[in-house]
């Protein structure tokens, strides 16, 4: 594989893979909001409620993650159907278990 496919292949899974990022943390925060009436918590400050804290984390790690999921998915489906072979790297996740 040349290198220029290589450059050509982290520009676009990175500029995709950000977007949706931000995307999804928008969606999240906008559910959050209409869902419960108030902005979401951080979860570091000591004066919200650990049970609080936690729904957060879990609904916005969810969030992300499948996004990204989804994301990767799309990006190396996208990239077959344009170049008819796999992409010359993979798409690591964030929230790998």
């Amino acid at each position: 594989m040349a290198m220029t496919e290589k450059v050509l292949w982290k520009i676009y899974a990175g500029v995709v893979g950000a977007v949706t990022t931000l995307v999804a943390q928008k969606v999240v925060t906008k559910v959050w909001e209409a869902s419960t009436g108030d902005n979401p918590p951080d979860p570091n400050d000591p004066d919200v409620p650990l049970t609080k804290a936690l729904i957060w984390a879990t609904a916005s790690g969810l969030g992300v993650g499948m996004t990204q999921l989804a994301m990767n998915r799309f990006v190396q489906r996208r990239w077959v159907s344009n170049f008819e072979h796999r992409a010359p790297g993979k798409l690591v996740s964030r929230f790998n278990i």
